[in-house]
């Protein structure tokens, strides 16, 4: 078992460094391209409905959404970060999936939140392409932290007697790292391809977030081809990396049976919840993007889903199925407590 906490410190501060200078730079040339190629400078997004009385269900409802997300992820760092007891790789992961589920939702929350009360959305050339890309960066790096996890689970009780040398504290910071130049990278091939086209009018999108799709039906050219590399893209990350996932879950449960009753239960239990998080953020985005460019009026709902509602079940799963991490909360809540009576 290894503590994460220094590991914690060192790469955190430095994957978002980086990413704040991608994000500089990105804005940069997405202002640089609307001035040469786009007569389009802001875009006005019509959200998930237009009648005042409903928006403002709306913005309850995503409100208190986003602040669960917030709170429950919030939460699972914060134990993670403080408990030695949740020192495992496992956690180490979880960390990353619960800090990458708060960034996904703050790309998108606020903005969808402010809209519902706002009777004209506009939003920017620039701030709608680095909407997308912050979207499909910690979108793509929650996908790719949930095959490490899969590969952590397999090498846990595939490999037992060798895990903690397989699994040691360097190999799953490099992963955690490669994860992050893998986001990074399938973001900006998005991105460039999106730059790529001309935008000359109309600018109104029938949307409540910016996204591919949606962009791609107000381009004034012809994205076909466009359009099969972005599905190739983003399309097939999610589909592949589903088959893989499901996969590797399908030899871990076949492989349970060499183990004791308890040993099963325990794998079991964390498989079951790995499987149930893996389902409801795979059926969607392969939903939406392994398509050609068409939109459908259920694709705003469910981008709401993947967006705002998939980041606060994460925590719950991965919380109420796992007694360590009550545990670890229960103990970390009774400090808290000890402490306030001491003052």
């Amino acid at each position: 078992m290894f503590h994460t906490v220094a590991y914690h410190h060192t790469l955190i501060p430095v994957f978002f460094i980086v990413f704040r200078l991608t994000v500089s730079h990105l804005y940069l040339l997405t202002h640089e391209t609307m001035l040469l190629n786009n007569n389009v400078t802001e875009f006005i997004l019509l959200g998930l409905t237009q009648e005042p009385v409903k928006r403002k269900i709306v913005f309850v409802f995503f409100l208190l959404f986003y602040l669960g997300t917030l709170l429950g992820n919030f939460l699972i760092i914060v134990t993670i970060k403080t408990s030695r007891a949740l020192g495992s790789p496992m956690y180490f992961f979880l960390f990353y999936l619960s800090l990458s589920d708060t960034c996904f939702s703050t790309s998108v929350a606020p903005r969808m939140i402010v809209d519902a009360l706002l009777k004209n959305n506009t939003i920017s050339f620039s701030e709608c392409i680095i909407q997308v890309f912050s979207a499909h960066f910690f979108g793509s790096l929650e996908i790719l932290i949930l095959i490490l996890m899969a590969i952590d689970h397999y090498v846990a009780i595939c490999k037992p007697l060798h895990y903690m040398s397989i699994m040691s504290r360097w190999v799953c910071s490099v992963l955690v790292a490669i994860a992050w130049v893998g986001a990074c990278v399938h973001s900006l091939v998005q991105i460039f391809l999106t730059l790529s086209l001309p935008f000359c009018g109309p600018n109104v999108i029938d949307h409540c977030l910016c996204d591919l799709q949606p962009l791609l039906k107000l381009a004034c050219a012809d994205t076909y081809v466009i359009n099969l590399l972005l599905v190739s893209n983003s399309g097939a990350i999610c589909t592949v990396s589903f088959v893989i996932l499901m996969f590797s879950y399908v030899i871990i449960l076949h492989s349970l049976r060499n183990h004791s009753a308890e040993g099963r239960k325990k794998a079991l239990s964390t498989c079951i919840s790995h499987i149930i998080v893996v389902i409801l953020l795979f059926g969607p985005c392969i939903f939406i993007y392994t398509r050609p460019a068409t939109t459908f009026p259920v694709d705003k709902m469910i981008a709401v889903f993947y967006t705002i509602g998939t980041p606060l079940i994460n925590p719950l799963i991965y919380t109420l199925r796992n007694a360590e991490v009550k545990n670890a909360m229960r103990k970390l809540w009774s400090k808290k407590l000890i402490s306030d009576d001491q003052r």
